[in-house]
């Protein structure tokens, strides 16, 4: 468990903020056996990419997934460039990618001063007019949608990782992300919770399972809709999973599943079977990356998150009690697409297969249409 002084602040931040509207995790079907996927390529997919990418492809990247199906794209990030260049030009990616009514594009926000800036973003995109008989500002115009409605926050279960990657310790990070949530939430921003590292951390070992509840309580305390559990390192396995959820979701301050996102990263190839336990558990969202981007720049040696292609093949599946969002065929052709752009192989599996599967489609057919007369010519030769 942690100290006494983090533990005490740990319980300040559950206690300081008063209690906000609920919001849920989107989902337009009235099945209990809806899984809602949480897009993550173009922002913890790409976050890791040697090169700089273009916010012109990064807006590309949300334009095509949301035409393909899904409903919750992680749009960018509000980090500074000098830590995370490339997430930089996230304002262009969000005034120049499609928005499709009734999608959410969360955008991930570190500190005050991401916020800060994300609000500017905001104001000039729909700014308070004023009239000329009092100089008090007027009500802001309506704009439909939003350049988002929706931000992450971001903490650790454990110090080591915490100070790694914000420079500050699991405490000191909730501290800091309070006020964060807080004027989010004051703004009519719904927000997002993530834990990094509940299984495995790649500076301690195996985690605490008593210490990623405490920090997942504290981010539902401050008034995130939902905790999102990151195996960052991809260590984890099945029974790790239920192990983990099991004690979150019993004893002293439970957390509902409802309350809770799985974020699996593949390293291992235990992905899509760590998502499927924590199916089991109650779980209903799931963070997924378009081709299996991704990687963690503080957790060397970690690969990409589970492949969105290989989720949805999982689950949508003949005799599957499962329904998703999303258009399995197009995400692979997404997949296939932005890993060649980047010149990255293709980690989808199942992208990969239904890729092969069309070029031999598409082989059989002009083979059809010329009447084998690519044969005759060849077998001439």
């Amino acid at each position: 468990m942690y100290s006494r002084l983090a533990a005490r602040t740990i319980s300040n931040v559950r206690t300081r903020i008063p209690s906000r509207a609920s919001y849920a995790t989107v989902s337009t079907s009235t099945n209990p056996n809806y899984v809602n996927i949480v897009e993550v390529g173009p922002r913890d997919g790409l976050q890791n990419e040697k090169a700089v990418i273009p916010p012109s492809l990064k807006a590309e990247l949300v334009t095509r997934l949301g035409r393909a199906g899904l409903k919750t794209i992680e749009a960018g990030s509000f980090v500074s460039p000098k830590w995370v260049p490339q997430m930089a030009g996230t304002p262009e990616v969000l005034t120049t990618m499609e928005h499709l009514p009734g999608n959410h594009y969360p955008v991930l926000v570190p500190n005050m001063k991401g916020l800060e800036n994300l609000f500017a973003l905001l104001a000039n995109e729909n700014p308070p007019t004023r009239t000329h008989a009092s100089l008090q500002p007027a009500p802001p115009l309506p704009a439909a949608p939003p350049l988002t409605d929706e931000i992450a926050i971001f903490a650790a279960a454990t110090d080591a990782f915490s100070k790694a990657n914000t420079n500050c310790t699991v405490a000191e990070s909730l501290e800091r992300l309070a006020p964060v949530a807080e004027s989010a939430l004051k703004h009519g921003l719904r927000v997002r919770g993530y834990v990094s590292v509940v299984v495995v951390c790649p500076y301690t070992g195996r985690v605490d399972a008593a210490k990623v509840k405490d920090v997942s309580r504290a981010l539902l305390d401050m008034g995130c809709y939902e905790v999102s559990l990151g195996d960052t390192v991809g260590a984890g396995t099945p029974s790790d999973i239920r192990a983990l959820l099991v004690t979150l979701m019993s004893g002293a301050h439970a957390i509902s599943a409802s309350k809770l996102a799985a974020h699996f990263h593949d390293t291992y190839g235990a992905g899509v079977a760590n998502v499927l336990a924590a199916l089991d558990l109650g779980l209903r969202t799931v963070d997924a990356a378009v081709g299996g981007l991704g990687g963690c720049p503080y957790s060397p040696g970690a690969t990409g998150n589970v492949s969105t292609e290989d989720v949805l093949y999982a689950l949508c599946g003949p005799g599957s009690i499962y329904e998703t969002p999303g258009d399995l065929d197009a995400l692979a052709e997404i997949g296939g697409w932005i890993s060649s752009t980047l010149g990255r192989r293709n980690e989808s599996r199942a992208g990969k297969a239904i890729l092969a599967r069309k070029e031999r489609e598409r082989i059989v057919h002009e083979r059809e249409r010329d009447g084998g007369a690519a044969e005759k010519v060849a077998a001439k030769l």
